[in-house]
């Protein structure tokens, strides 16, 4: 019963972080904003996590849990259920704009989440490798090889997500990203 009540509470604290986050940045946001948020003492918030850097690690796994359900190996990736999730994540304009926040902030020389989004990065690439691997093979249509498309499909969903928080009348993010794919799936044409 108590441990269900602490998971609980660690819900409630994760919630409460993404939404200060999204409307502050990390930088922004203060453990004692959060733990108010929640109707705890600052003091009371350490208890379950006991710095900012062990807060935001907790915010960016819980993300990748929601989104991925932790799949982020290779082999663990497909093109069908990457548009799924595009659409799933139009459905949640919060958690994009709190990983976006992130994101962008964590370019920055000393972010706590540099590391994390360096390791993703590389995890989701080779993940997003895998699927195009085995869709269509060591070469796309247009020529180019899993890695390099890889590349081009991480730039094409965070910017689409970017594009979308600034914009979303204008932009329809799983359209685009159908679109997208149409686009890595049409041959090479030869003048």
């Amino acid at each position: 019963m108590a441990r269900a009540r602490s998971e609980e509470r660690r819900a409630e604290i994760l919630r409460a972080a993404f939404e200060v986050i999204a409307e502050r940045g990390y930088r922004g946001a203060s453990l004692a904003s959060v733990a108010e948020r929640v109707g705890l003492t600052q003091q009371g918030l350490l208890h379950y996590y006991p710095t900012k850097e062990a807060l935001l690690v907790a915010v960016l796994e819980e993300r990748d849990q929601w989104d991925t359900g932790g799949a982020l190996s290779p082999g663990s990736w497909r093109l069908d259920l990457m548009d799924s999730l595009v659409e799933y994540n139009a459905m949640r304009p919060g958690l994009v704009q709190t990983f976006s926040a992130l994101l962008g902030e964590s370019v920055t020389d000393g972010h706590p989440a540099r590391d994390f989004f360096t390791h993703r990065y590389a995890t989701v690439r080779g993940g997003m490798a895998g699927a195009l691997r085995a869709e269509f093979g060591e070469r796309l249509p247009g020529g180019l090889t899993p890695e390099q498309a890889a590349v081009l499909l991480v730039a094409v969903m965070d910017g689409l997500q970017y594009q979308w928080l600034l914009d979303p009348e204008s932009v329809d993010m799983p359209g685009a990203f159908r679109d997208f794919l149409a686009l890595l799936r049409q041959p090479q044409q030869h003048p």
